[in-house]
């Protein structure tokens, strides 16, 4: 299936009536009565990091999948144990599931918006199915590729993976609603935080099993005393010796902090 240009097909979703934080498969169950068959849930983790990976978590659910397993919520209302707890739930309710990682090396090189696309379009490639619609969390469509950049060429096979990046949806406050997206978000946060605890051993000084490559006070003081090791975003402007800001491809794509 062809990437589509348009980045919210013309779906109708349903608004949510109460404030309720527990997610559901009501948006879903609306957009598979329009004839959106297999449905994507999506959600992006490690954003705002100093160091590591930006991760996307997926989570297709299809028309036989019940209700999600109980305690999903977005991995940002979960302790770290309850977290880890609901990732096998997820997997076994799930009807697909996978997580996909752009490298701190990617996001200096193309930029953070890029780079999540690409961790995007990593994580539909590991999908056995193709989703009939991608829900992303928030009001910006950064799956869907603007025709004139060429990020798929960091993907092994760039003509198989562009022919699976399907149409998108964006919601505010999906990862509240959504079922699926919530999930996703745990699968993401899950993984990415196993690898920054075990990138952790390799660079202790920054304390990463900790603050997971964020501008925790820990990390910060490390980059203060030691800079910037190669695992560490350069294209940002970070503190220390040796911190020189590495060119981006796209000089305009801000790198936000926030975390996640």
């Amino acid at each position: 299936m062809s990437a589509a240009r348009t980045s919210s097909p013309r779906t109708t979703s349903p608004r949510p009536t109460s404030r309720s934080r527990t997610p559901s498969l009501r948006v879903e169950r609306g957009l598979q009565r329009q004839g959106y068959r297999l449905l994507a849930g999506m959600d992006e983790v490690g954003r705002g990091a100093l160091a590591g990976p930006v991760s996307v978590g997926v989570v297709v659910i299809d028309e036989v999948c019940r209700s999600a397993p109980a305690g999903v919520r977005d991995s940002k209302l979960l302790s770290a144990p309850a977290r880890e707890r609901m990732v096998a739930p997820i997997r076994r309710w799930a009807h697909a599931h996978a997580v996909g990682h752009a490298s701190p090396v990617e996001i200096d090189q193309i930029g953070i918006i890029a780079a999540l696309r690409l961790a995007g379009v990593r994580a539909l490639a590991a999908l056995p199915v193709t989703p009939d619609l991608v829900i992303l969390d928030g009001n910006h469509d950064w799956l869907t590729a603007p025709e004139q950049v060429g990020l798929l060429g960091f993907v092994q096979d760039d003509e198989s993976e562009a022919t699976r990046t399907p149409p998108v949806t964006t919601m505010i406050k999906a990862d509240l609603r959504c079922s699926s997206v919530a999930a996703a978000s745990v699968l993401a946060k899950v993984e990415r935080d196993g690898l920054m605890v075990a990138l952790g051993g390799e660079h202790p000084a920054y304390r990463w099993e900790i603050n997971k490559g964020y501008a925790a006070p820990e990390h910060l003081a490390a980059l203060d005393l030691l800079g910037p090791c190669d695992l560490h975003r350069r294209s940002w402007r970070l503190r220390g010796p040796g911190s020189e800001v590495v060119e981006r491809t796209d000089p305009t794509d801000s790198a936000p902090m926030r975390t996640r």
